[in-house]
């Protein structure tokens, strides 16, 4: 009898410390925002008519195959460029694009380009001065076709090497979207 009520002293007391262990809220990792539409916008320094390069994929990994748009950019040209998200399956349409402003340290868009004289570089920063891509310069100097990628990290480090001159290779992070566009420049 005496064996019993020892055990069942331990089994109380056990059971008083998990529940006690238990007082924490428990960690929940933040969920991926979802992009269904990407649009880049490209607009003539000095007028003209602006070259949108868009994706739009409404159902994700879904059957159905995204759809992208690309324009002709012009030779020896200087862009404006300014970059749109949306999460088009909520009613009306989550505007992504303001989220990545708000959590600029946590956000950095690289652009990799197979196209000979086309450079962008970074027209905005976040709150320690380092770069996040919703805003950009897009330059051209020949002609020339190739391939334009474009990646949202989220939560990259900003502080490695190269990072910050939009060199993806040390920038770990997740990616939130990756988009390639045919790019053709006369």
């Amino acid at each position: 009898m005496k064996l019993f009520s020892s055990f069942s002293i331990f089994a109380l007391l056990a059971i008083l410390i998990s529940f006690s262990a238990c007082d924490d809220d428990p960690v929940i990792p933040p969920t991926p925002e979802l992009i269904t539409t990407l649009t880049y916008t490209l607009t003539p320094d000095g007028g003209g008519t602006p070259v949108v390069l868009s994706f739009q994929d409404l159902d994700g990994d879904g059957p159905d195959a995204p759809t992208k748009t690309a324009g002709i950019l012009s030779e020896n040209t200087t862009y404006t460029g300014t970059m749109s998200l949306l999460n088009e399956l909520e009613t009306p349409a989550e505007d992504i694009g303001e989220e990545v402003l708000e959590e600029g340290a946590e956000h950095q868009f690289f652009f990799s380009q197979t196209v000979d004289g086309l450079t962008v570089a970074y027209g905005d920063t976040d709150v320690e001065g380092r770069p996040i891509g919703l805003a950009t310069t897009l330059t051209t100097t020949s002609v020339g076709s190739g391939t334009l990628t474009i990646i949202l990290r989220h939560e990259p480090a900003k502080d490695a090497a190269n990072v910050a001159d939009g060199d993806i290779t040390n920038a770990g992070g997740e990616t939130d979207i990756e988009v390639t566009f045919d790019i053709d420049v006369q």
